[in-house]
């Protein structure tokens, strides 16, 4: 890498971008790193209204070291991050939506965590502008975080901060063939084979702007990509992570966010044959990847509606998807040998092919604004405080070290 390299390649894809490209570039601009330690580079994906026009006004005026690809219209993201990620010098490469923009200290903030901890990815703070925008990971800011059991395997789009050291040495780049989800596959390749992710959770370091027009990419397209891009997590998290509790863990993402959407209550419209394509897609996926310590990750109606789906058994998917339309609340109903909460969804208590451990409360939930907890046998809490009173034992009886030692 040339000693002149900058810090970082914010690197933009843009198609019919115009006006939103605007505050992005500004944004840019406006970095508190400083214009000589950014580059960009952005690719016109073949607009028509303006976007290439404008971003050789601004590479022609601007500060910030610019160069301008004009490319023939690619279909999707995939192509024009390529281009920009083929020719990135920075130490660290950042996408940026051109319909977005940053925090002006973002980059300084992003870089400075990812040399102080030494990590491959770091997620800045995303907050959502007439758009929302996922909140459950920034929480705290973390140096290194637990990609298997925090709450960073929730996002996975492709503003984040990459080492490029990282993508050159894995010959990493965005599926193009992959029309949703390229993004997430991408960045947990990242997660999975690089050295750390760190999040930046006090500052506000990127803003996901909802287009007035209403174009997202991520809103477009048939069912059958999204189980494209299902196939393709799932595939990747079992290509890297042997089966277990951290396999499990991560499936949660693909399963919850990627696959259960097509089993919701917009099924109950949908054609006989679409439902039956659907069941199609999903049994592979559930025969491959779906395990008790996956099914006890989720809530009730989400375990209940993928059972449903691995059972092959459409008929009481849809009886449950009914009652979830309708709004009605299940009852809270305990068995006391053992102590256990199930939420009384249709069929429960039914010889039927949903076992009453289908219904068991495993995580926190909430019915009708009440929370409900799952409860603790008093065998495990017992053990845990046995575990913890030998502990504090032990530290107790330790000896002190001898004098004149530390």
């Amino acid at each position: 890498m040339s000693s002149n390299a900058p810090d970082v390649s914010v690197v933009i894809g843009a198609y019919q971008a115009m006006p939103y490209l605007i505050r992005c570039l500004e944004s840019v601009e406006a970095q508190t790193l400083g214009a000589g330690r950014i580059e960009i580079v952005a690719v016109d994906d073949g607009s028509t209204d303006g976007t290439g026009e404008y971003l050789e006004e601004f590479a022609a005026r601007t500060a910030v070291d610019t160069r301008v690809v004009h490319q023939a219209n690619s279909g999707g993201p995939s192509g024009p991050r390529n281009t920009g990620l083929g020719l990135a010098r920075g130490r660290y490469v950042f996408f940026l939506d051109a319909d977005d923009y940053l925090g002006e200290e973002a980059l300084e903030r992003m870089v400075a965590m990812g040399d102080r901890a030494g990590t491959d990815v770091v997620l800045g703070k995303v907050v959502g502008v007439n758009r929302g925008a996922a909140k459950s990971m920034w929480k705290q800011t973390v140096e290194r975080a637990d990609i298997y059991f925090s709450q960073v395997k929730f996002t996975l789009s492709a503003q984040k901060l990459f080492r490029r050291e990282l993508l050159v040495r894995l010959g990493m780049s965005f599926d193009e063939e992959l029309k949703t989800g390229e993004d997430a596959l991408f960045t947990l390749e990242a997660y999975l084979r690089g050295d750390g992710v760190s999040v930046v959770a006090d500052y506000t370091c990127y803003y996901l702007v909802g287009r007035d027009d209403g174009k997202h990419v991520t809103k477009s397209g048939s069912y059958e990509l999204r189980f494209d891009s299902a196939r393709a997590l799932t595939g990747l998290i079992a290509e890297y992570v042997p089966s277990g509790p951290k396999r499990d863990a991560l499936m949660v993402r693909p399963f919850v966010i990627t696959l259960l959407p097509q089993f919701g209550p917009g099924l109950l419209k949908q054609s006989a044959a679409v439902r039956a394509r659907k069941m199609e897609l999903a049994a592979p996926l559930m025969a491959a990847y779906w395990t008790h310590g996956l099914a006890a990750s989720l809530k009730v109606n989400e375990r209940l509606r993928l059972i449903c789906v691995a059972k092959g058994r459409p008929d009481l998917l849809l009886d449950i998807l009914r009652f979830m339309k309708e709004g009605k609340q299940p009852e809270v109903v305990r068995r006391e040998r053992p102590a256990r909460l199930h939420l009384a969804y249709p069929h429960f208590g039914e010889d039927s092919a949903l076992p009453e451990s289908a219904y068991r409360v495993m995580v926190t939930e909430r019915v009708g604004g009440k929370k409900i907890e799952p409860l603790v046998p008093v065998a495990s809490s017992l053990l845990r405080r046995v575990v913890r009173k030998a502990r504090r034992t032990v530290r107790a009886a330790r000896p002190l070290p001898p004098a004149g030692r530390a």
